[in-house]
């Protein structure tokens, strides 16, 4: 009879942003997991599913680096969110002032009864609310791009971050095998 080789795993499931895929792999392999699956879940996601040799060397030195790295992770997400987020928050209350301005204009002109001058300020009205639209777009352009331009340094260093911390778990799983 041959014997057996048997390797107990610890398993886990990870939920990340379908985008964030390849990224998410690559960093879980750097710290000995397999992919067993990877399934959609939830709107825009995926699930994970990991394994990794139960007796792994260095176990404690590859948790505190995944823990890092997942931190790390977590936050270039957030600051590639943080991207567009004031200036998106800044044109839906800009756009909700000008289509307020627009609807404001279209009332005045449906007045019936208030002659000339309701219909000339109200069309004046909704020439100011759709002008007001087309420079929300502007604005908004302008101020994501300015605010791209002040956190693409910082995610830069975090992904810099990230790298290092990805080589070391390498390197401490490629230290097992020698």
């Amino acid at each position: 009879m041959q014997e057996k080789d048997f390797i107990s795993y610890e398993y886990t499931t990870k939920t990340v942003k379908a985008k964030d895929q390849s990224k998410a792999i690559d960093m879980y392999e750097a710290f000995g997991y397999e992919i067993t699956s990877v399934t959609p879940s939830t709107l825009n996601g995926i699930t994970i599913s990991l394994k990794r040799d139960r007796k792994q060397k260095h176990k404690t030195e590859l948790k505190k680096l995944e823990r890092q790295s997942e931190e790390l992770f977590e936050t270039i997400n957030n600051l590639h969110a943080q991207k567009t987020r004031g200036a998106s928050i800044f044109a839906y209350i800009f756009g909700i002032v000008s289509t307020l301005i627009f609807g404001g204009g279209m009332s005045l002109t449906m007045l019936e009864g208030r002659g000339i001058p309701a219909l000339i300020g109200g069309i004046a009205l909704g020439i100011l609310g759709l002008t007001l639209s087309f420079v929300n777009y502007l604005i908004y352009k302008s101020a994501a791009a300015k605010k791209t331009k002040q956190i693409l340094p910082i995610i830069d260093d975090n992904e810099e971050k990230l790298a290092n911390l990805l080589e070391k778990g390498n390197s401490l799983l490629s230290a097992d095998l020698i």
